[in-house]
């Protein structure tokens, strides 16, 4: 998988190559495909669009902008890339350059002005590619945090798609619940009438009050659920709770997932996917490093050099300026197998990163193939809870019926209001995982931050994005 060479231009440790699909035993595609898990019109890098509604997609785009952890990421690329061009500055030579001018007044009078200028120079003979190893190690880190970057803006606009279907939910069942509630205050005043007329007993009366107690007591619950929610986005969008209540207090449907589109192949996912970027990255400056450290095994070589004068003039100094110029080669003898232990650690530390990496490849199909099943199982179980809410809606109309003309008893009617309640609740939640489903199916396959602005810490240094 990774050649250990010393290549041309006598740069030790080993020439990084990135494993292959085969070395890391992709699949050629996903045995969990059917013909309903499909990716939405709005393709991979702007999916959110592909639920169709409005709110959602501004909410995403405010946190892709606004988002503190974003930007937070965005800080440590400008660091790793400060790191990076560090390293590159050890390749070129220091020069330094110093200078005085000093002022002597004598007994007679005498004003005399001596000016000294000094300047020295260094450079470090990369002999055996140690710093150029250093600077592709730096630059692998600098590629590691961009991945992250990325894998930040992917889980963010997931996030907030998420919440937004939690509050859109809690919506749905507040309303369910007041509705069912207003039907079960109906039912309660026709028990009532029909307890003081002689016709039923109190234990109709004490149930119908039961039934509707018990659907009121679910409502701060629901309240609490969506006012979480939604503080959850405010923060997302990186403001403080409360910003988004307006926005959000207008009732809206649950977003329903997109239309289908083909599902990419494994592979697709593996390119598209940042958290399996930064995990090749580190395993590419670990790489690097082995040759970091095989390089101190060898001599160094050492140039300084220094030039000096002083005169009364700027061209005295000239006339009796001094110069030198020092080779220094340096090797090691001795040294305890410390430089050989590093170089094992490193080889060590290399080794964890090819495993993390091909750890990386499995969750990532992992995930992918537990999306694309969730979502066919819950469009499977959504026709069946419409059915049923159907048919309780039709059972709890005809009890009601029923149950004024005397032909039932009110446990009949109640079972049926309850069955009702929990259809409908059903229904509702069915269609937020079906939404839920497809929001982790899109982050599973890596899909979301190719679309998103960079923060505006990176993009004033000039980032782009890697592909």
């Amino acid at each position: 998988m990774i050649a250990v060479t010393a290549s041309g231009g006598c740069v030790l440790g080993p020439n990084y190559r990135a494993p292959s699909a085969a070395d890391l035993k992709v699949p050629p595609g996903f045995s969990a495909t059917t013909a309903r898990s499909k990716l939405g019109a709005a393709g991979m890098e702007r999916w959110w669009q592909g639920f169709g509604d409005l709110v959602l997609t501004r909410l995403v785009e405010r946190a892709l902008n606004g988002n503190l952890d974003v930007d937070a990421a965005g800080s440590r690329v400008r660091q790793s890339r400060a790191a990076w061009l560090s390293a590159r500055g050890a390749q070129l030579p220091s020069l330094g350059v110093g200078g005085s001018a000093s002022r002597t007044i004598g007994r007679d009078g005498g004003d005399n002005m001596l000016f000294q200028v000094g300047l020295d120079a260094a450079y470090e003979a990369d002999l055996f590619g140690g710093v150029r190893r250093s600077v592709e190690a730096a630059r692998a880190d600098e590629q590691v945090a961009l991945a992250n970057l990325h894998s930040v803006q992917l889980s963010v606009a997931g996030e907030v798609a998420l919440n937004y279907v939690d509050a859109r939910l809690a919506q749905a069942r507040l309303r369910i619940a007041q509705e069912n509630l207003a039907a079960q205050d109906e039912s309660l005043q026709i028990v009532g009438w029909r307890v003081q007329a002689g016709l039923v007993s109190s234990l109709d009366l004490e149930q119908a009050r039961q039934l509707r107690a018990q659907t009121s007591s679910s409502l701060p619950t629901i309240e609490s659920a969506y006012v979480a929610a939604i503080n959850r986005l405010a923060v997302l969008v990186g403001e403080a709770p409360g910003a988004v209540t307006a926005l959000m207090n207008t009732t809206a449907p649950i977003p329903t997932a997109p239309s289908a589109h083909a599902v990419p192949i494994p592979l697709d996912v593996l390119q598209r996917r940042p958290d399996i970027d930064a995990a090749e990255r580190r395993l590419a400056a670990e790489t690097a490093r082995i040759g970091v450290q095989t390089a101190q095994l060898y001599p160094a070589l050492r140039l300084t050099g220094a030039f000096g004068g002083s005169g009364t003039s700027l061209r005295q100094i000239a006339d009796a300026s001094l110069g030198n110029v020092i080779a220094n080669l340096t090797a090691p003898l001795f040294e305890g197998g410390r430089i050989r232990a590093a170089i094992e650690g490193q080889d060590a530390a290399t080794a964890v990163a090819v495993v993390n990496y091909r750890q990386a490849v499995l969750v990532a199909l992992e995930e992918v193939e537990n999306a694309l099943t969730a979502v066919s199982a819950t469009d499977r179980r959504a026709i069946d809870i419409g059915l049923s809410e159907q048919a309780a809606r039709n059972a709890a109309t005809y009890a009601r019926i029923q149950y004024r003309t005397g032909l039932i008893d009110f446990r009949t009617l109640l079972d049926a209001e309850r069955s009702l309640l929990s259809s409908q609740d059903a229904s509702a939640t069915v269609a937020a995982v079906q939404a839920t489903a497809a929001i982790q199916l899109y982050k599973a396959l890596g899909g979301g931050w190719q679309s998103a602005p960079e923060p505006r810490s990176v993009a004033a240094q000039g980032f782009a994005k890697r592909p």
